[in-house]
């Protein structure tokens, strides 16, 4: 970005944190390398049992210093309470490493042990043993691993991390936290807003003493945020508290520092990285202009420019929103950011009369996008966005592009920003800028399985299955194909006692037909003496009910809608019978969501079966779980019900 000079350091200032109510007061913390006997003693977690390691302590200040900027020392100290939890013991500390934004100094680090006799040991972390690792060309870390842990160990370490934005603070983790402290200390004539995101109780405390206020946020006794299935972010759903700088003084007078939206977008469309990159001219190639000489149709013109860009252009695996380098350098070079490759999207959009516009997302993984305005002292701002996509409009229908996902057909709104807020930027002056859903109710994730097996005497079944994946059930499964046969067999066929003979697929390389799977199959059934049991469940990838925890922090996203449908057809063998034949039943959710229905039939020894699932909706509250959660409960019960065949009873006379 060319005219970053013009941003002072404090302009998009985002700091996360989060707090607790602290018993204590939050003064009363014992001082690094004072370990009390009794934690080294402990064998759990009081409030959190079933945790692998817990922190004890986790105590940062944030300072602005007007020699040298933004200043965070932070303290951690952990302790190991099993095998899985001495992963805890290797440290990555990660900063932003591009154009020297931060860096990580002052680290010091010691483990804490017990000897025989109940001394307490310590063992320094040499520096030598501290190094850098490049994650890429924006973020760096720190890398050491303590020395002498096992299971019953603390250990401890700090740091001082400096540059602008810093990092996001979070008091909650994955294992739980037993204090947490956050304080903020700047001058008077900063003024900094925070806004708590805490389902627990904090403690807040405010100073004023020499010209500078300090403020603290504390929580203690935080449990440990497990793994949830199907959360679009963790971050989003930990407890924090967001700080932002919102004014400062310049040359005596107050300088406010919130920004709207359509700040935002005025400041991006005169951006030389940014909105001049979108008018720019790039030259079409003459395979392009012979591509697209014949071509009237909108939307097969919009496809033929997507699927060349995709072809021709190669990403660097660089994130962001910005073409450091210029589209016109990128398209010379055929490579480029993800900013470079989409901005030349568009401008090849633009350049054939299509009505397409950038748009900024935010990734699943890199979090949720807050639209609120400056008048709530929420955050405006493009730090918010780690992509640009092209945002297509043709025959009033809505297309967002990303021509680095390789895999991702057209009519699909990539999968990594399903379900978002994009903000679409254009001119303030038009009616075309602002925020969009990216998501679309027709546009399913979508399995189609159909099963024939003939069942012998001795309980084996051999045959086929058919499995037609469509739309965002298509592309892993195509991703994972292409990897070879063994790779897609590891992954999506791996069921007990099921043997793959031979796999191939269909429409591998067509990204407008399904993927289709046939495999063939042969399986050793479950006996008990003249019974066979089978399932007509396989290969769904619904074998296992993924909500079996009581209590849930997330909201549950699927990201698209979903459909399933099983069809069976089984033979059995000459002298044998269907013991029982399921009722045909049909389930709905009270909110008519989620729809599942199973008949059967059985007759001249073969057995039909269908099981089909509808998913209306792509995400459900974390207040509707526990309704959730009694529904997948009957809805594996009815999946993995079994099919039992047995022996026909002979009838015999008998005469005087």
């Amino acid at each position: 970005m060319k005219n970053q000079a013009l941003l002072l350091p404090l302009l998009f200032l985002t700091i996360s944190l989060m707090a607790q109510k602290n018993k204590k007061g939050g003064n009363d913390i014992p001082a690094f390398g004072k370990v009390e006997k009794a934690d080294l003693e402990m064998k759990e977690c009081d409030f959190d049992p079933k945790a692998e390691a817990v922190v004890l302590l986790d105590d940062g200040q944030l300072d602005y210093l007007v020699q040298s900027g933004i200043e965070l020392k932070r303290r951690v100290r952990i302790k190991i309470l099993s095998d899985k939890g001495l992963d805890w013991a290797n440290i990555h500390l990660r900063y932003k490493s591009e154009r020297n934004a931060q860096d990580i100094t002052n680290i010091d680090a010691q483990t804490y042990n017990l000897d025989p006799a109940g001394n307490i040991v310590v063992t320094k972390v040499e520096k030598k043993l501290i190094y850098e690792k490049k994650l890429n060309k924006k973020y760096t870390e720190k890398v050491f691993t303590f020395p002498e842990v096992k299971v019953g160990s603390i250990v401890e370490y700090k740091f001082k991390h400096t540059g602008v934005g810093l990092m996001d603070w979070y008091f909650q983790r994955a294992i739980p936290v037993k204090f947490s402290r956050f304080t903020l200390d700047f001058p008077n004539e900063i003024e900094v807003i925070t806004t708590p995101y805490c389902a627990g109780k904090y403690e807040e405390k405010s100073e004023d003493r020499n010209g500078r206020v300090s403020q603290t946020y504390t929580m203690i006794n935080e449990p440990g945020f497990r793994d949830e299935p199907f959360i679009i972010n963790e971050d989003y759903y930990r407890d924090r508290l967001e700080a932002k700088v919102i004014a400062y003084p310049i040359y005596g007078h107050r300088e406010s520092r919130l920004v709207d939206w359509p700040k935002v977008i005025k400041f991006l469309m005169e951006e030389d990285d940014f909105g001049v990159q979108i008018k720019k001219n790039i030259p079409r190639t003459a395979e392009l202009d012979a591509m697209l000489k014949n071509i009237a149709d909108p939307y097969q013109k919009m496809k033929t420019i997507y699927k060349y860009v995709q072809d021709n252009m190669a990403w660097n695996e660089y994130l962001g929103i910005w073409a450091s380098d210029g589209v016109k350098s990128a398209w010379k070079d055929k490579k480029g950011t993800v900013a470079e490759i989409n901005l030349i999207l568009v401008n090849l959009m633009r350049d054939a009369d299509l009505n397409a516009h950038p748009v900024l997302v935010s990734t699943h993984d890199y979090g949720v996008v807050n639209t609120g305005d400056a008048g709530t002292y929420e955050s405006p701002g493009f730090n918010q966005f780690n992509k640009v996509m092209a945002y297509v409009k043709v025959n009033e229908k809505v297309y967002v592009l990303d021509a680095t996902q390789k895999g991702t057909p057209a009519h699909l709104v990539p999968p990594d920003v399903v379900m978002t807020e994009g903000m679409v930027i254009e001119k303030l002056e038009t009616s075309e800028w602002g925020w969009h859903t990216l998501w679309s109710k027709d546009q399913l994730s979508k399995n189609i399985i159909q099963l024939i097996g003939v069942i012998d005497e001795q309980g084996k079944m051999k045959g086929d299955i058919t499995i037609t994946s469509y739309d965002y059930a298509r592309i892993p499964r195509v991703s994972t194909a292409k990897k070879g046969k063994d790779k897609f067999t590891e992954k999506y066929l791996s069921e007990p006692g099921i043997v793959i003979d031979d796999v191939t697929f269909e429409n591998l390389e067509s990204d407008s037909l399904p993927l289709v799977q046939k495999i063939k199959f042969n399986q050793a059934l479950n006996s008990s003496g003249d019974y066979r049991h089978f399932s007509v469940n396989v290969f769904s990838g619904l074998n296992t009910n993924p909500f079996v925890a009581d209590s849930r922090y997330s909201d549950v996203f699927f990201g698209s809608n979903q459909s399933y449908l099983i069809l069976g057809n089984f033979t059995v063998p000459e002298g044998y019978e269907l013991e029982t034949l399921p009722k045909n039943i049909k389930m709905i959710m009270p909110d008519t969501s989620i729809t599942i229905s199973r008949s059967s039939q059985f007759a001249n020894n073969a057995l039909l079966t269908k099981i089909q699932i509808e998913f209306k909706k792509p995400v459900f509250s974390a207040e509707e779980y526990p309704e959730l959660q009694e529904f997948y409960k009957q809805l594996y019960s009815l999946l993995n019900e079994q099919f039992v065949i047995r022996k026909k009873v002979m009838q015999t006379n008998s005469t005087k």
